[in-house]
Order: structure tokens, then sequence, then C-alpha cells
């Protein structure tokens, strides 16, 4: 059997329509740390995510985007872990993000459901067996 010729994940990409509004949610809402970015010819910013990145790109027409806001868990996503399922579920309710938890469910995690304001789908989601952090 040939080695993998992937080693890990480096980054998502996702499109987004209006910089102000994915950086309040990205950075503030979620609370994700914004990262120095190249100089590019198109508008974007860049987030750490504890050893990958998520890459901002603003996009005036893009395909990617589902269209809706909708929270469809089987749609495409990607997913991010949390720390305390309380304070997540806390910290979007004060934003008045919507979103759907799932905390039993056939995954060993609990999982909530939500899209970013330009309708990414995201999952956040925690280990049931951390010390009583899950829901």
């Amino acid at each position: 059997m040939s080695k993998p010729i992937v080693e890990r994940l480096h980054h998502v990409s996702l499109a987004v329509t209006d910089l102000a509004r994915a950086r309040h949610f990205y950075g503030e809402v979620l609370g994700l740390r914004e990262l120095e970015r190249p100089a590019f010819d198109f508008a974007g910013a860049w987030y750490d995510l504890g050893g990958a990145q998520l890459h901002l790109i603003v996009h005036d027409a893009p395909r990617s985007l589902r269209g809706t806001t909708e929270i469809d868990s089987r749609d495409g996503h990607f997913a991010l872990r949390i720390r305390d399922w309380h304070a997540t579920v806390g910290r979007l309710r004060e934003y008045d993000v919507p979103f759907l938890e799932r905390p039993d469910n056939a995954t060993p995690w609990a999982q909530i459901h939500l899209t970013d304001p330009d309708g990414n789908g995201i999952e956040l989601n925690l280990e049931r067996e951390r010390s009583g952090e899950g829901p």
C-alpha cells in the first residue's frame, strides 16, 4: 500500500459577500483570532483554527453559496471543535444566531449546526465524554 499523499488539513476557504458582516460573525460571535493576510487583489480575511486556517474570500457572484441560511445538517459544512457546550449555546443566543442542537446523534460528539450570514454551513461539536461539559 502506498503512503497517503495528504498530510493534514491546511485551510478551508469560504466565499462571503460582505466582509464586515463576515468578520463580525467569525471574529466576534465565534471568537476566532484573525491572522495577517497577504495583500491579494481581492478582499478577504484569514482566521486561526488551531493548526489549520479559515480563509474568507469576498466574491460578488460565488457559485459555492447555498442561497439560503436555512440550517440543514446534511448539506456541505465544516466542523469546529468547541470547549464548552453551554457557553457556546449562550453566546449564539446572545447574538441571536439561529442554530440546531443535536446533542444525541450517531456520532460520539454532540453537535450544533448553524450557518454564517452568507449561508455557509458550520457544525460546532464537543466530545460527549469530556467531564460533564456536554449538553
